[in-house]
């Protein structure tokens, strides 16, 4: 069907979910009933999806933060469902059988314990006289009991772990009031105000106390949990910053939390439910979290409880909640990772046979949905125009909400606009946006944007997010920002400060020294995509150093504004010409793509260690003659999604995964800009099963040039990529970043229904002769971060 599809397993939820083209409902609605009746629990078919799930423990393993997660479940929820996490272990699953799987799906997977949640464009009347053909003849069950909960008093607890971040942090987290408590809606704007803009712990990564300071919370049905978060340097000790986040947290349980503080949480956890209107899935996810986990009947009844919190509610639960002997804390402490090491070529091949499957024989219901491929189409009809000072303004009425939403991007490339010996200019440009417009106070500015519910960022790509009756105020604030950024002496020093302290921790990360290791390999010495900061160039920059590159780069003539949501074009843009009209560039319009770069890198393998990890993350690259604007890139894309754009009907999921048990996850996919090219593979595995995968990898990507598709599958393919593409626009964020890339690219606004032509053009030996015409099978530099392969 071309969408979104996945199921996530909860402490107390599974999810299904499907977002798919309005045309192929039925076909989803048949695939959630066949579901609770029909599914195979067999132990062949559990031998094979334990390879990939053991992939999926494996990669969380390699986690910090989710090592202390279940350290944390397990001391805050002791003698509870809760005390370990949904995921599993390789040692439940040694205890796991076909048969376990069958008498839990016979147990639970019943009518009436299942929600269905269906949003999007339906016919409601139609739909459920749909479901109820499909699912009425679905036997109810006796359910068993479920587990009693009798949560235990919290021991204090430190626990300290290695980490392969670049940076410390430092977390204190406390056990909270749950979705079904009465008190959740107060636990959400305690959360809340605690990470607001304008609080204490988000204040330390702006006064220098920390890298970077926050509070979030995470609610499960009986129970929840909160913690407060501090970033501090590569090498520097967390004493200081736990020190000022636990007297923060001491003085919001012994003095409060600022009233004002409290009533913007609560204003903003309401406008956030419409927010959430502005995607479908965003809407579905509501409705399901709502009526299966909070035991609401509406999302309307959460808001109704938002609305009933007090100040006074909230100092009573942080007086509970923030006691100091109830806290668990954990300080993740970056650990040296080793220096990667090249190799020449990969392993020793080993002899895969067969050829791809033949196509599955669907049922009536499907094969009739397939038989026709659907008509390229769109409902976005925005209208588009270009204000005197070159600035592009697109606009997409949508009523979904009272809400608009807006997404700008300037075209700027640091990697060529940088000064040298100035590496990093852009990032310190980019913090000082958070202290807020030159000449006014940055807690005021917050609290402006407060006062209407708005959520905003300025920067090279910035947004507001804002109810429709502020929207003229939201984007006053933005231009603001935007336009006038601080350049004072003291944020600047706290920016600069920051980011050389951060970098210091970068340069010797396992993600930065295997990402620049496949990187050389495949680029020519001196590129200028090699820069990257430093703290020596970092500390070298002064404020005027930023303001000329603020001036040089930040221009109307290269940006785009898409304005989506409840306002006219003629509202939109009598708006955006009084905030943004008088914004000016001088001079040349800089260059900001990179330029082509020579084919050919000789095939080599690096390996980075990674001394926390327990599994090895692949990427497979090589450079190719595409471009964003090359014909071909079609038929390439096209057999990509033979490759990997279906999931099970994708032929390196098959393999790797179904067959093989090899990964959890596989993707392939092109990256193309206006002068280069790049294809990558990408998956993890245990290190003893790095080789085979990459194996058949090669051996799949052979086979797309030695011999053309089926019918069956280039039909598949056809239909995946028309059906996708109003799924692109199922959503408000969607919708603007396929506006924003089409203008920032020079595209015609209707770029994908030109792309969705000549995709039902091609044919199977167009596909085959891009494979073979742009990519190597042997020529992939292969850089594998984690464990040496096997």
């Amino acid at each position: 069907m071309g969408g979104a599809f996945n199921a996530a397993t909860t402490e107390s939820v599974t999810n299904y979910f499907f977002t798919v083209p309005k045309q192929d409902l039925d076909v989803a609605l048949h695939i959630h009933a066949i579901r609770m009746k029909g599914a195979d629990m067999s132990d062949a078919e559990w031998l094979k999806e334990r390879g990939a799930i053991e992939q999926e423990v494996s990669r969380d393993l390699s986690s910090p933060t989710f090592k202390f997660y279940t350290d944390l479940r397990e001391r805050l929820f002791a003698g509870t469902p809760y005390a370990h996490t949904p995921l599993g272990t390789r040692p439940s699953f040694d205890k796991t059988t076909g048969a376990d799987l069958a008498k839990f799906y016979r147990t639970w997977y019943a009518p009436n314990n299942a929600i269905l949640v269906i949003a999007g464009d339906v016919d409601p009347q139609a739909t459920m006289a749909r479901v109820r053909s499909l699912f009425s003849d679905i036997p109810r069950k006796t359910l068993p009991a479920r587990p009693a909960f009798a949560l235990q008093p919290v021991a204090a607890h430190t626990v300290d772990l290695p980490s392969d971040l670049p940076y410390g942090v430092a977390l204190i987290s406390y056990r909270m009031p749950g979705y079904r408590s009465k008190d959740y809606a107060t636990a959400l704007v305690l959360s809340q105000a605690m990470g607001s803009k304008r609080a204490p712990l988000f204040e330390m990564g702006l006064n220098g106390k920390a890298l970077y300071g926050g509070f979030a919370g995470t609610f499960l049905p009986q129970g929840g949990l909160a913690y407060a978060q501090g970033v501090f340097p590569r090498g520097a000790k967390p004493d200081d910053v736990l020190a000022t986040m636990r007297q923060i947290l001491a003085d919001a349980g012994s003095k409060g939390i600022a009233a004002d503080l409290v009533t913007a949480a609560k204003d903003r956890a309401i406008a956030d439910l419409d927010y959430g209107r502005n995607s479908v899935s965003g809407l579905a996810n509501a409705w399901s979290e709502a009526l299966a986990v909070a035991g609401a009947s509406s999302p309307d009844e959460i808001r109704a409880a938002i609305a009933r919190v007090t100040p006074a509610d909230v100092d009573a639960l942080a007086r509970r909640v923030f006691a100091s002997d109830q806290a668990i804390t954990a300080i993740l402490t970056p650990a040296d990772s080793g220096k990667p090491v090249s190799g020449k070529g990969f392993g020793g091949a080993e002899s895969f046979g067969g050829t791809p499957d033949h196509a599955v024989e669907l049922p009536d219901w499907a094969k009739d949905a397939f038989a026709r491929l659907p008509a390229p189409s769109t409902a976005m009809k925005p209208t588009s125009f270009t204000l005197a000072n070159g600035l592009r303004v697109i606009v997409q009425p949508e009523t979904v909400s009272h809400t608009v939403e807006v997404y700008g991007r300037i075209k700027t490339n640091s990697d060529l606009q940088a000064p040298a010996g100035k590496e990093g200019v852009d990032s310190v440009l980019g913090d000082l946006f958070d202290y807020g417009p030159a000449g006014m106070d940055r807690t005021a500015f917050q609290t402006q944007l407060d006062a209407i519910s708005a959520h905003e960022d300025a920067g090279e790509s910035f947004s507001l997010a804002v109810p429709s009756q502020h929207f003229a105020r939201g984007m006053e604030l933005l231009a603001q920002n935007e336009l006038n950024p601080t350049f004072a002496a003291q944020p600047f020093t706290i920016a600069r400060n920051n980011e050389a302290q951060g970098i210091s921790g970068v340069l010797q990360s396992p993600d930065f020294l295997n990402s620049m290791a496949l990187n050389r390999a495949l680029l020519p010495d001196g590129d200028l995509s090699l820069r990257h900061p430093t703290p020596e160039t970092l500390g070298s920059l002064t404020p005027a150093d930023v303001q000329a590159y603020y001036k040089a780069t930040f221009r109307p003539d290269m940006t785009t504004i898409v304005v989506i949501g409840d306002v006219t074009p003629d509202a939109a843009r009598a708006v955006v010409e009084k905030t943004f009209g008088g914004w000016q560039a001088s001079g040349v319009k800089p260059q900001t793509d990179y330029p082509a770069v020579p084919l050919g890198a000789p095939s080599v393998t690096v390996n980075t260690p990674t001394p926390t990890a327990v599994q090895d993350d692949v990427t497979m690259a090589q450079q190719v003659s595409l471009t964003r604007d090359s014909a071909d890139r079609f038929a390439l894309n096209a057999g990509n999604f033979v490759l990997s754009g279906g999931f099970y009907a994708a032929r390196l999921t098959r393999d790797l995964r179904e067959k093989n048990g090899l990964i959890y996850t596989v993707q392939s996919g092109l990256d193309l800009d206006r002068n280069r090219g790049r294809f990558l593979v990408q998956f993890g595995s245990d290190p003893q099963n790095v080789d085979k995968a990459r194996d058949l990898i090669v051996r799949d990507i052979r086979q797309m040039q030695q011999a053309p598709i089926s019918d069956a599958e280039l039909h598949q393919v056809k239909g995946m990529l028309v059906r996708q593409m109003p799924l692109s626009q199922a959503s408000f964020s969607g919708i603007a970043s396929q506006l924003l890339t089409y203008s920032l690219e020079d595209k015609p606004l209707d770029a994908d229904l030109v792309a969705a032509r000549q995709y039902l053009a091609l044919t199977p030996q167009q596909i085959q002769n891009a494979f073979a015409t742009y990519l190597k099978p042997d020529g992939f530099v292969t850089a594998i971060k984690g464990p040496a392969p096997k």
